[in-house]
Order: structure tokens, then sequence, then C-alpha cells
């Protein structure tokens, strides 16, 4: 039974860190006085003249000791009324002026309200606010009407982290990609999307999860006492419940229901904002981030730049960089940056989605409902765009790009083959599987992916590094196995290696049977599998083209002879980790893995480091690996200057192929007799859909054709 504890009134507002927890020699203030050192916000704090306090008695204020309240100058003592003072409380420079955001505008001051051991920044606003306790509170900030916000002397702020005398059964995890918990990860403020899969995705590394653990211990437990912070000019109203909750500068949090365990990331250049009816419980708010009308998010880390809206629930999640979730529930999933989930009704739950991804309405993704048991998994690489009503049963993988058609599929799969369209055909009972469908009919829709992704990165500070084009080693590997896994099959199915050119559509095989791609008994076919043979290759020249001409343009000094010698010849990384966003070879993850295991790293910054580290080698180990599919694909491309030169031309050609197929996909829409049935005629049509050939998208992908020629044409003079 709890019963409410009565207490002295003379100890009210002090003893916030327990004695038995205080270091020796250290007051109960310590860890305060140390965040405002660390904030470089000192203020020249003195004591109360007996006529300021005789004024604020006589403003209806009250406080058993008025010693214990210090101010700065100037100050103005007719600005606060009606208020109770406890604790040490230290107030900065109070002037008579206005505080304004946007309509919202009231008087620098504190009305009505109660403080109990605060540091309040100069020129702070704060009216109505019932109960604030145990805050350091910045330069020009708005507070009104708050019924709660309280710090407590063990307050994590959502870091997965133990304050000194706590059980470890209080320690907040975050069960991601698993529902059963097997791939628990530990929040904490600076958490990126490598971080979290570095943690979730090698769990029979021992050695790297025990020291993660202790790293992120090291980093945000220990110690009690720290308060709760409100950067400057930042603006709180109209909330119920804010407690152990630390926020950035230029935060904006209005009508929000219950603030519990929180850390809202917020600077001047990425403010972050959180509306109405909104409930955040353990877990970190990105910079930049917008959280509104009534979502709900419980032990998750959401990503810079990310949006949570119109009743999103986000729960035992990692949400990465640049993602918008709206209307939807999602639960125990790693969600790598630049993902869109705006539809109502659709679930995804106990996953691993590796980024550019977009579910549409009603998808059921990876839930227990359609599964037998509750450990299972998603995983998808890069580009996952499940369409209306797909629900997919876990344990299922899938290659990068791919789309599924509208359906429910009844069986686990694996779909190995890369940009990709699935099928589940009823009617015929077969699994069907269109290989290279994107960038054999649907060039539009995968170049704008990668053009959104870039054009949607609205972070001022890009800790996590995303590549964000569609062909790049990882899924240029794809497609490697992909034309290995196309041929064998072709040769199960009677056909010789030359019949496999996909050049003459006279003899092109429509369908052939394929194996292990869904757990069932049924037909699983592969459609177009010689145009798709044709596509990959055509694909796999265009990113070795492409890649070693912009490496070559940012190195004005090589010639073709020092390109051969940079490159060489050595035998080609097969094996690439999406790790977060950002592709590296798995030579360098396992290496990072190792020290981490070793106690060579001693916090996530150092960490980050090394990922800053793969970034700057990143263009160089491209272009090898761009070389080596060069001489993989036969032909003499990296045999000689002028059959490099060669190849970046005919890469010309392809890249004009990429801008005319996303124009005549507008184009065929104004020929289209379904589409223009809603017009009464093309004058009406035209004024509302524009023209063609003013579609912005195809006038951007035309302008970056144009500039890929003049690249490719600087080069080729070089060679």
């Amino acid at each position: 039974m709890i019963k409410n504890a009565l207490l002295p009134p003379e100890r009210y507002g002090y003893d916030f860190i327990p004695a038995e927890f205080l270091p020796a020699g250290k007051d109960e203030y310590w860890r305060r006085n140390a965040q405002q050192a660390a904030l470089n916000n000192a203020k020249n704090w003195r004591n109360l003249t007996p006529a300021e306090t005789e004024a604020l008695v006589q403003n209806g204020n009250y406080c058993p000791d008025w010693n214990n309240v210090l101010v700065s100058d100037p100050f103005d003592p007719a600005l606060i009324r009606n208020s109770h003072f406890y604790g040490l409380v230290r107030l900065g420079a109070l002037r008579n002026a206005l505080l304004k955001y946007h309509d919202f505008c009231i008087p620098c001051g504190i009305q009505n309200s109660t403080i109990i051991s605060c540091d309040i920044g100069d020129n702070v606003a704060i009216q109505h606010c019932s109960y604030i306790s145990h805050y350091i509170i910045g330069d020009g900030c708005i507070l009104s009407r708050i019924d709660e916000m309280q710090t407590t002397n063990h307050a994590k702020f959502g870091n997965g982290a133990v304050k000194d005398g706590e059980d470890e059964n209080v320690r907040v995890w975050i069960q991601v990609m698993n529902e059963a918990g097997g791939r628990a990860i530990l929040p904490f403020d600076r958490m990126i999307a490598a971080d979290a899969f570095l943690w979730a995705a090698y769990r029979d590394d021992t050695r790297l999860t025990d020291a993660l653990k202790k790293i992120t211990q090291q980093q945000y437990g220990g110690s009690r006492g720290s308060y709760g912070t409100i950067g400057s000019d930042s603006v709180i109203k109209s909330c119920a419940i804010i407690k152990d909750m630390t926020a950035g500068c230029s935060t904006y949090i209005k009508g929000a229901n219950k603030l519990k365990n929180i850390t809202i990331l917020s600077s001047y250049d990425e403010p972050t904002q959180i509306g109405e009816g909104v409930e955040l419980v353990n877990g970190i708010v990105g910079y930049g981030c917008h959280v509104f009308y009534g979502s709900k998010a419980v032990r998750f880390v959401m990503g810079r730049n990310c949006n949570l809206k119109y009743g999103a629930r986000l729960i035992h999640s990692v949400l990465g960089d640049n993602s918008t979730v709206s209307c939807c529930e999602i639960l125990n999933n790693l969600i790598f940056p630049v993902h869109e989930q705006h539809h109502n009704n659709s679930f995804l739950i106990a996953s691993m989605i590796q980024g550019m991804s977009n579910m549409a309405a009603a998808a059921t993704i990876g839930s227990n409902h359609n599964s037998r048991a509750n450990d299972g998994e998603i995983r998808a690489k890069r580009g996952f765009w499940p369409g209306l009503a797909v629900s997919l049963k876990h344990s299922s993988c899938f290659a990068s790009f791919t789309i599924i058609a509208k359906g429910e599929y009844p069986s686990e799969l694996n779909i190995p083959l890369p940009f990709s369209l699935i099928n589940n055909n009823v009617h015929k009972n077969r699994l069907e599987i269109m290989p290279a469908y994107f960038w054999i009919h649907n060039l539009y829709a995968l170049e704008r992916n990668s053009w959104k992704a870039r054009d949607r990165d609205r972070r001022a500070v890009k800790i996590q590094h995303i590549e964000t084009d569609y062909l790049a080693p990882d899924t240029a590997e794809e497609i490697i196995a992909a034309l290995s896994l196309l041929e064998g099959w072709l040769g199960e199915a009677g056909f010789s290696p030359g019949d496999m050119t996909g050049a003459d559509d006279a003899h092109e095989v429509h369908i052939i049977h394929c194996r292990h791609v869904e757990r069932s008994k049924r037909n699983q076919v592969i459609i177009k599998p010689l145009t798709a043979i044709a596509a990959y290759r055509q694909m796999l020249r265009w990113y070795a083209a492409k890649t070693i001409a912009i490496f070559l343009d940012t190195q004005p000094k090589l010639d073709y002879k020092g390109l051969c010698a940079l490159l060489g010849d050595g035998e080609r990384v097969k094996d690439w980790v999406n790790i977060g966003g950002q592709i590296a070879p798995a030579f360098r993850v396992d290496q990072l893995r190792q020290e981490i295991g070793a106690d060579t790293y001693h916090n996530w910054d150092e960490i980050h480091h090394a990922y800053d580290l793969w970034h700057e080698a990143y263009p160089l180990d491209k272009a090898r690996h761009a070389w080596a599919v060069f001489a993989l694909l036969g032909g003499g491309a990296a045999d000689s200057a002028a059959s490099l030169k060669q190849e970046i031309a005919a890469s010309v050609e392809t890249r004009r192929r990429i801008s005319g197929q996303i124009y005549q996909s507008r184009a065929k829409d104004y020929h289209d007799s379904f589409r223009k049935a809603t017009f009464r005629n093309a004058a009406e049509m035209e004024k509302v859909l524009g023209k063609p050939e003013e579609n912005a998208f195809a006038r951007l992908a035309a302008e970056e054709g144009r500039r890929y020629e003049e690249l490719a044409a600087r080069v080729m003079l070089r060679l």
C-alpha cells in the first residue's frame, strides 16, 4: 500500500538529491551548477534588497525564506505577482517588456505560478504554471498554463541508463525489429539509425553489444541530480504533464497531454515543435521534428527532420532522419532514413526497413495477426514499396526497390531480385515476379524517389550519412546476384547461355519457373526474364560509367594511367552494408565491431567519427567497386582509355533515355481517354494539370541530364 508522505514544510524545495547519493564535499546543487557552467550561461546573481522583498510581498508573492531567491540586474519586482517560491530560486534580468511568438504575446515576468528550486533566464514570461520544479530555463522563454512541470533526482531524459542506486529493471530498452525483445537496444540522445543497426543487427557479437551498453551507461548514467533544461527562446503553453524533460532552444510545445522522460533536441537552425494532444514517454525527439495532432510515442527515437502526425503511434521503434509517419501504427521497428507512411490503417510491425521506403494505406506488414509466432521479422532493403492493402507475413525478406502489388500474400516471401514488381495472381494461384520492373517501366518513380530523398533533406547538421542514389554498390551487388539466379533458372528451363541476351524480342521467354521465393507449394514464376537480364546489365553499365565519370571529375589531375593505378585490379568487394542509410564495405563495419568490442571507443561521438571516416573513403570505395564491375561485365571497358571513353559516351545516351522516359511518363497521361474523361476539354485539362513539358520533375530531370552530359564531356577530354 502506498501512502502520501508528510514532510516538514521548511524543507519544501530542498533535499533534491538524497544524502546517500551526494559525492563527498558536494551539495544538492552541484549538478545544477555544473549544468549552468556547461551552458555558458552564468549570471551575476545577488540577494534581494529589503525594498525589493517588500514589493514582492505587496504583490501577493510568498517565499518562506527570501534569502534563497537570487536575482540579476536589471530586476523589476513589479513584474512578479501572485506567485510562490521554494528552495533556491535564481532569476535572470527582468525588464518591463513583452515576449511575442507569432500572435501569442505576454509580458515578461512571473504571474500566478509556483516555482521550486529553478534557475530562470533573462526576460522570461511565466504565467499560470501551477508547479515548476527543478528546471533550468533559458533566456527569452514563454511558459504559460502548464499544470505540472517537474524533474526528479533520477531523471534520465529518455536515455537508456540507470542512475546511482537504481535497479537494472528500470532501464528503458527499445525492442526494435523483433517483438520478443531479442534485439533490444538502449536509446540515447545522440542515436542515429546507424547506431541502432550496429547494436540490433549483430546480436551474435556479444562483445560488441556488451561494449555498447557499457558506453551508453558511462555516457548517460551515474550521478543523480540533473535538472531539466528548457533552451532559450522556447515556448511551452497549455500543457498538462511535463516530467523529466529536457528541451533545446527554440522548442515550441503547445497543448501536449504528457511528456515524460524525454529529450527534445532543438536549435535555432532546426527548431522542434510538439502540438496538441501529443503524448511522448521514454524517448528522444530529434532536431527539426514535428509531432502533432494526438500522436503517441513510447520507447522510441526519432531522427532529425521527422514528422509524426494525425494520431500516429510509434512504439518500441527507431525512426530514421527525414521520415514522415501519419495516421498509422508502428511497433518494434528499425526504420532507416527517408520513410513515408502517411495513410490510415497501415501497420508496420517487427521489421527493419532500410530507407527510401513508402507504405500505402491499409498495408499490414509483419503483424502477429497474419503469422503464427511473435518472434518473426520483416527485412526490406532500400526502396520498399508495398501497395494498397498489402498483407505480408513474417519472416520475409525483400531486395532493394521492391514494389508489391496490392493484395494479401498468403505465405512468407524471400525476394532476392531488386527493382522488381511482385504480384499475387489469385486467378492463376501463383506468385509472379517481374525483375528490373522500375528500370523497364517506371523510371519516373525510381528517379523521383532518389530526388525526393535529396530534396526533402532539411537537416542543418547531417550526422547520419545517407546514400540516395538507387544505383550504388549495395544495389549493384544485388543485381549481380540476381543475374546469376536468373541465368540459373533459365538453365533449369532448358535455355542455353546463348539464348540469354534479351536482345531479340522474337525469341523472348515470357515466363519461367523460379524456386524458394515463397514458402508455398504453388507456382512461382519470373515474368520476361530475358528482358530483365538485359535491363540489369544496362543498369550495371550505367552505374559503373556514371560512378567513374563523377569520380574522375572530382580528380582533375588524374589521367587514365593514374586512374588505373588508383583503382587497381584488386578483387571486387562483394559484401556491402547499409548501416542506417550509409553504404559501407562490410570489412569496415566488421573492423569497427572488433574495435568497439576491444574497448577502443569510449563514447558515441568517437563511433560517429568512424562513420565520418567511412564517408570520406566512400567515393574511392565506390569508384573501385565500379571499376571492378566493368571488369566483370567484360568488353574491355577498364582495359584502355578508348574503351572507358566509349562506355562514358554510352552512359550519356542512357542518361538521355532516363530523361526521355520521365517525360513520356507524364506525357502519356494527356493521351489517356480515361484521364481526359474528367475534363470538358483539352484547355481545362492543361489548366489543371499543366503541360507535360512544364512538369517540374521532368524539367529537373532534363536539367540533371544536361549537367551529366557536360560532366561526361569534361571527363572524356582527359581520356
